[in-house]
């Protein structure tokens, strides 16, 4: 049976995560030939409604207001309630990012729905789709159908491919006008104390430092390798307790979960911990000193030597490769 499925875009200093591309594909799957409708909540946001179209989305709805400039769980919730009375979806689909987590399970208790957070894959589609997400920190794997009522899930970014784009389509894009009321928390002012460049959670080739990186000087020879491959710089929590570097860069259990194509560890031992965080990634090329270092075990590639000397080695060999390309 097709499904109307709805899904929540999201947009970050104007411009889309590519996240909302993904899903709009798990919605696609779950539909099953049904209507997909992408929702965009913002100050400012039509512009960017016609892309979400050219990646598969039916019909965009877009919620402006000024106290969506930035995200509030009161502000969001109010206006994606709203469209969820508008449109009765049978189906709706949140990225599992920092806003897609803190938000669905107000959703959910609103509508009181159940909730299948955190989903890797899709299996099936339509009314036999089965949600696979990983539980206890990455070392299984359960899966999860809906047998009744509507089906709220949440994907990680990274793990369902996104439709090809397609620039001659076109989309049906509507306002909604709701009247956001009452908020119990303001915005005043957001300090980002994140590195610049590709999005930790949604990039591509992750170079991450651990301990033996011995300072914030450290990290130097990772950015230069991250830069040259167009990825993005992460970091074990040894090394944001050593202050190394800032929390915002901490990949493992307590941190961030990646699941990028390449995941370099440098100078990382491979703690439980660290490896809920990054164990379903691609490729894992992990370089250490120590040949008995836990992160080899999960290791494609592994690399014993001094991350001091071979981070500049492979920052200059793919420098190469790319000037040969």
């Amino acid at each position: 049976m097709s499904k109307k499925v709805l899904v929540l875009g999201e947009a970050r200093e104007g411009a889309l995560r590519n996240v909302s591309y993904e899903a709009i594909a798990a919605a696609k799957q779950i539909s099953s030939g049904g209507e997909v409708v992408s929702v965009l909540l913002g100050d400012s946001v039509k512009d960017l409604a016609v892309e979400l179209g050219k990646f598969g989305a039916d019909r965009v709805i877009t919620v402006e207001h000024p106290h969506l400039k930035q995200y509030t769980s009161d502000g969001y919730g109010q206006a994606l309630l709203a469209v969820v009375e508008q449109e009765k979806p049978e189906a709706i689909v949140f990225g599992h990012t920092a806003l897609g987590k803190d938000l669905s399970p107000k959703i959910a208790s609103k509508l009181q729905v159940g909730l299948v957070s955190d989903v890797t894959s899709i299996e099936g589609e339509g009314d036999s789709a089965i949600f696979v997400r990983p539980i206890y920190s990455g070392k299984a794997f359960e899966k999860v159908k809906v047998k009744e009522g509507i089906e709220f899930i949440t994907i990680r970014p990274n793990n369902i491919a996104p439709l090809a784009k397609d620039d001659s389509k076109s989309v049906d894009v509507s306002s909604l006008s709701v009247d956001i009321t009452n908020l119990r928390t303001i915005i005043k002012e957001v300090v980002r104390k994140s590195s610049e460049g590709v999005d930790l959670s949604e990039a591509k080739v992750v170079v991450a430092g651990g301990r033996g990186v011995k300072s914030e000087e450290g990290f130097a020879p990772l950015k230069e390798l991250a830069d040259v491959l167009g990825g993005a710089v992460g970091a074990s929590r040894g090394a944001c307790d050593a202050d190394y570097c800032d929390y915002s860069l901490q990949i493992g259990q307590t941190g961030k979960v990646v699941t990028p194509d390449l995941y370099i560890a440098a100078g990382i031992s491979g703690a439980i911990q660290h490896l809920a965080g990054m164990s379903n990634s691609k490729i894992i090329v992990a370089i250490n000193k120590d040949p008995e270092a836990s992160i080899f075990k999960v290791a494609d590639y592994g690399i014993v030597g001094d991350l001091f000397e071979v981070i500049p080695m492979l920052t200059e060999e793919f420098k190469q490769l790319k000037v040969n390309a």
